[in-house]
């Protein structure tokens, strides 16, 4: 039986599957410390979910060179819009959370060469979770859990996994294209957009009040203002 052709990336990136019970993030991790070139995605595609993640070489310092995970989720966000139903709304959770319908979708992950937000990485891996089915376990009862979801239980039964991987990358590349070329104000507008309550109280009390230049979080607290810069979500160091 002849097998299942991969799938199609666009120009200046490439794929490299991971084998089965090997993560995606820690494969891209392990390749970018050892020196591979900018533009590989390692994925894994499942019935149940699919799991991504890219790497990149950024020539800007940390700090902002996290902007790219607006790209990834921006790219993500156009992919599932194009492939489901016009009744499916995606929302993005700062800082790396995606939400379907209202409900928790799926997450994203990064890590970096270094977590001195001035210094310039050697490489940035940024990562996708999304689940196309319900936990097992969920499965009988899927409002046993009310605020997360699947692709699946949203009505997107017609997506497949390689699909969304496929159509995911292409809108990333136009999103970074973009984000090198005009830098991170209009990722920032596309962003707010879709943004999960921003302008109201979070769970520890604060206001959302919106982003700063970088993609930070600004939470009012009173008559002051706190910043959480998006490097908060990188996983450890090199």
């Amino acid at each position: 039986m002849r097998a299942a052709p991969g799938p199609t990336f666009p120009p200046l990136l490439r794929g490299e599957e991971a084998p089965h019970g090997i993560d995606p993030m820690l494969r891209a991790v392990s390749v970018a410390a050892l020196g591979t070139d900018p533009g590989l995605i390692v994925w894994q595609a499942g019935a149940d979910r699919l799991a991504a993640a890219v790497v990149l070489a950024p020539e800007q310092p940390l700090e902002q060179a996290m902007g790219a995970v607006f790209a990834v989720a921006l790219g993500l966000g156009d992919a599932v819009g194009a492939l489901a139903p016009p009744e499916v709304a995606v929302h993005y959770d700062w800082p790396g959370g995606f939400r379907v319908n209202g409900a928790r979708c799926g997450r994203m992950r990064a890590q970096a060469s270094t977590t001195d937000p001035a210094a310039e990485p050697d490489w940035l891996v940024i990562g996708i979770e999304i689940p196309f089915l319900p936990p097992p376990e969920h499965a009988e009862a899927p409002g046993l859990v009310p605020d997360e979801t699947s692709l699946a239980n949203e009505g997107c039964l017609e997506i497949t996994p390689v699909q969304l991987l496929e159509s995911w990358s292409r809108h990333m590349l136009v999103w970074l294209n973009r984000l090198e070329s005009e830098g991170f104000a209009g990722l920032h507008a596309a962003w707010r957009e879709r943004g999960w309550r921003i302008g109201e109280t979070l769970e520890d009390g604060g206001t959302f009040m919106g982003l700063d230049e970088f993609g930070g979080q600004l939470v009012r607290r009173g008559d002051t203002t706190e910043l959480r810069p998006l490097s908060v979500m990188l996983e450890g160091g090199a």
